[in-house]
């Protein structure tokens, strides 16, 4: 016997109400439970955040063939502006440890991480990848690309408009339900479990 089965009933309209309320959510979280919420957050993400992060990646490749493992100055302009400016702006100048391996998995973590959500293939990793990633990206906007306070907001400032507070922090709650619910039964993570 469950809980809620055991507890005596409640009269009343306050009781009638209560058991509805049981009744009808219960349901629906019985119907939904171990697909739904993974699923969900993973569209979610891809559909606000996918293509962003696409086209963000984009402009980092550099050219020809090699382009993913040769980054563009603006990538190195993106990711880490203080030692683009350090070199007088000649990726060359640049050492490539750690710089060059810094933007190129910066540049990958664009691609690759978002594809490995939509996919549901180690979805908890990725999603962690991820809020790592969005984590840097907002200390790179704010240190060196000098947000204004505006954009950057805070918690409780009744301003739900700011780029850092207020939008990356709905982008990482649904990596943070990625993390802790994982991708559902319908992903590659669930497919892989089987086996």
């Amino acid at each position: 016997m469950t809980e809620e089965q055991s507890a005596p009933a409640r009269g009343g309209l306050f009781g009638v109400i209560e058991r509805m309320h049981s009744s009808v959510f219960g349901g629906i979280e019985r119907m939904l439970d171990g697909w739904f919420l993974g699923l969900a957050a993973r569209l979610v993400f891809i559909s606000v955040l996918g293509l962003y992060y696409y086209n963000s990646g984009l402009t980092k490749l550099g050219d020809g063939l090699l382009g993913f493992v040769t980054p563009s100055v603006g990538a190195f302009g993106q990711i880490l502006p203080p030692i683009l400016e350090t070199a007088g702006y000649d990726i060359d100048a640049i050492p490539v440890f750690p710089w060059h391996l810094i933007v190129i998995a910066g540049t990958w973590a664009e691609f690759l991480l978002p594809l490995m959500i939509l996919l549901g293939l180690f979805t908890r990793i990725a999603a962690l990848g991820m809020i790592g990633f969005v984590a840097i990206q907002s200390y790179v906007d704010i240190a060196y690309h000098g947000l204004e306070p505006k954009f950057i907001g805070s918690m409780f400032d009744r301003f739900p408009d700011a780029i850092i507070f207020d939008q990356r922090l709905l982008w990482v709650f649904v990596l943070v339900v990625l993390v802790v619910k994982g991708a559902g039964k319908l992903s590659l993570d669930q497919l892989l479990s089987r086996k």
